[in-house]
């Protein structure tokens, strides 16, 4: 393969064509006899629920599986993508949503894995072509930086030059802009039209609505492994594009009466905590939460917002400052004293810290409260009738999709779990409730129930800390909005009037009176 040492034009896709394209698994259709096109110089955005079949497609463009049936054309020719490195070999990269670098390793070394073997690693020629990329298309990543010393926008920027300097003429983006703050989205939407501008094609997929219809000339909808229809992004609304994934309407401004602000519920005074790599994760929080309110938590990836839900859960000591929930110190508690106290935890990583994949629905429903009633009888023994009865409730209650109680979690989608989760949490009528990051991977339909659940939440005056990257969600749900950078919190505003710009300013650093 030849690469780029000066030049950092890619070469040029002019058509690609996937045509009746079927994939089976066990028992399931993934792709449905599904059609797809993109020409040079266009962002095609990929929309769809979870399961719709968008990864299931893109992997079989990028060679990780291979079609039951139908064909891939490139500029008229059919081709065959028997793998990764075919795909590459062919003009088509990809960035997936969780970057797949080595930390330890520098941007050009990430760069070299995988590329042809030679006798000797020429790493400067590497970098060379890296620099000249990086300027062409204004990336700004130093190729002899290692990635752990690298921002997290930085670490996409390689992704994006990795596929560059392997002349990719076709770039798939999954979920790119998950982890941005909004100038480094605008940043990477400056890029991409850079980059279609020299006749680069790019699939976009987000669940981002907005970005959608900002970025892309089309847009591609999927349902339950079928292509619901192909539309000039010109003629697309929000609205229009979520009933199209839905297939139903679906509500995007929900009715917020003005907040009731009831007692403090929980008071952070000074709170410092080490993160998992030993240094400060937190440091001194300070945060009042009151009971029907929703405080919106806002910030990039890694600048604690994570250890901050861990802290007030009890699943992480502090090292510093006091916890105070309802006038009781909480400091030391457990996290079953927590729990016993009304606080609920929808954690940030449902499948680690939140359920278990090879226990049933019911086993997962159960798994903080199995030695409360009406759990157990004669005191120490598992009520199953009790248990599947008081499960059975909750699936109706929250619109749960399984074919019963004792169904395998792993057998749910994303959107399921995450609302047999909900019912969870919000079964103990809790006093405090820590929601991080609620919607994450979750389709639009999920996400528009959770977030009426949360709000119903609210106005039984329940005290919500809601932790999320999707600056819609925090400005549709919060009355005030607390923004992270670097383990504190640089500033706290009133929803009324802020602004995106505001709140991406804030995460940047930028303190709340300088904005």
């Amino acid at each position: 393969m030849a690469l780029p040492t000066s030049s950092p034009t890619p070469r040029r896709i002019e058509t690609l064509e996937m045509r009746g394209i079927v994939k089976r698994f066990p028992g399931v259709l993934a792709a449905d006899h599904l059609d797809f096109d993109i020409r040079a110089g266009e962002i095609h955005a990929l929309l769809g629920e979870n399961g719709a079949g968008k990864s299931t497609l893109m992997k079989m463009l990028y060679g990780l599986y291979q079609p039951d049936e139908g064909s891939i054309a490139i500029n008229g020719r059919a081709t065959r993508i028997r793998s990764p490195q075919d795909a590459i070999g062919q003009g088509i990269g990809m960035v997936h949503q969780h970057f797949m670098l080595v930390p330890s390793l520098t941007v050009a070394e990430n760069t070299a894995l995988g590329l042809p073997a030679g006798w000797r690693l020429d790493l400067k020629t590497i970098a060379r072509g890296l620099t000249a990329i990086s300027e062409r298309y204004n990336l700004k990543v130093n190729p002899n930086l290692p990635i752990w010393q690298l921002s997290v926008g930085e670490q996409q920027r390689v992704e994006i030059l990795r596929a560059l300097y392997r002349q990719a003429a076709l770039l798939i983006l999954d979920e790119p802009t998950a982890v941005l703050t909004p100038q480094e989205v605008d940043d990477l939407f400056r890029i991409l039209h850079t980059m279609t501008d020299d006749g680069c094609s790019i699939i976009f997929i987000t669940h981002k609505l907005h970005e959608v219809l900002s970025i892309s000339q089309r847009i591609t909808v999927l349902r339950q492994g079928r292509r619901v229809d192909t539309i000039a992004t010109t003629k697309a609304t929000k609205p229009l594009l979520a009933e199209m994934m839905v297939g139903r309407p679906v509500v995007f401004e929900y009715p917020r009466p003005a907040a009731r602000r009831g007692d403090e519920r929980l008071r952070l005074e000074k709170v410092s905590a080490l993160s998992d790599r030993g240094e400060l994760g937190l440091r001194e929080v300070t945060l009042s939460l009151y009971g029907g309110e929703i405080i919106g938590l806002a910030g990039v990836s890694g600048n604690g917002q994570s250890e901050l839900a861990q802290v007030i859960a009890g699943l992480r000591p502090i090292k510093s400052g006091s916890l105070v929930l309802g006038g009781q110190d909480i400091t030391r508690q457990s996290p079953a004293e927590r729990l016993t106290a009304g606080v609920s935890y929808i954690p940030e990583e449902r499948m680690v810290d939140g359920a278990i994949r090879e226990f049933t629905v019911a086993e997962n429903y159960i798994l903080q409260d199995h030695g409360r009633p009406p759990f157990i009888r004669a005191g120490f023994l598992l009520d199953q009738r009790a248990i599947r009865a008081e499960c059975q409730k909750a699936v109706v209650s929250y619109e749960i999709k399984t074919p019963n109680t004792d169904t395998p979690l792993k057998s749910l989608s994303g959107g399921n779990i995450q609302k047999l989760i909900l019912a969870r949490e919000l079964s103990r009528s809790p006093r405090l409730l820590i929601a991080a990051q609620p919607t994450r991977g979750v389709d639009v339909g999920a996400t528009e129930y959770i977030h009426r659940r949360l709000l119903d939440e609210r106005a039984k005056g329940t005290a919500i800390l809601l932790i999320s990257e999707d600056l819609d969600e925090i400005l549709a749900l919060s009355d005030q909005i607390a923004v992270m950078y670097e383990g504190r919190i640089v500033g706290i505003l009133p929803r009324e009037g802020v602004s995106i710009r505001q709140i991406g300013q804030m995460m940047a650093g930028v303190a709340a009176d300088a904005v």
